[in-house]
């Protein structure tokens, strides 16, 4: 490489730094706390309802409803890819002690393209707190959204998401206690 394909390749990713320092350096506040007229914190009843009358989803009744394996937390998941007029493909609806705690909706890449729902959630919600190649993530007092590759757009309980997460994590073990005093005398 010469010094000139050098000197351009560090403003390219000198940019591309900055740009994402922006991104991740903006606040979201009143983010939706679900899609349409489904809304974190509904019932599984109330979710099949709100389900039943907007065709979007391609809701089929209760065979779409199901237990997790090993859990309490029922899944509501539908396909819409083959509902006329709708930008949606498959969504999940997830619940935690009988209340929707994550909304799932994979948009059809036949019908969107990534940027431009990217692009409309930064007009709406503010720039994203983080963003990578994969994910871009936006959150408030009480839901993270997020948009995920291709186009999945997420809906999150944070409450209930930090509480599982805080549920089920392992303590480390000796030696990986040991580990970490090692490499914090370093």
């Amino acid at each position: 490489m010469n010094t000139k394909s050098i000197k351009l390749l560090l403003v390219f990713f000198a940019a591309f730094f900055c740009a994402g320092m922006l991104y991740a350096q903006t606040s979201s506040s009143s983010l939706p706390n679900g899609y349409g007229k489904i809304k974190i914190g509904m019932t599984v009843d109330e979710v099949k309802s709100v389900l039943k009358e907007d065709k979007q989803f391609g809701f089929r009744g209760d065979r779409d409803v199901s237990m997790l394996p090993n859990s309490d937390q029922i899944l509501i998941e539908t396909d819409a890819s083959k509902t006329p007029g709708s930008f949606l493909e498959r969504c999940w609806f997830q619940f935690y002690e009988g209340k929707l705690f994550i909304v799932t909706i994979n948009i059809n890449r036949e019908k969107m393209d990534h940027y431009s729902v990217f692009d409309t959630l930064c007009k709406k919600y503010g720039n994203p707190q983080s963003l990578n190649p994969e994910k871009s993530v936006w959150r408030s007092s009480s839901v993270i959204m997020s948009l995920e590759k291709p186009i999945v757009l997420r809906y999150t309980d944070r409450a209930v998401s930090e509480k599982l997460l805080k549920d089920s994590s392992v303590e480390k073990s000796s030696e990986e206690l040991s580990r970490d005093a090692f490499l914090n005398e370093l």
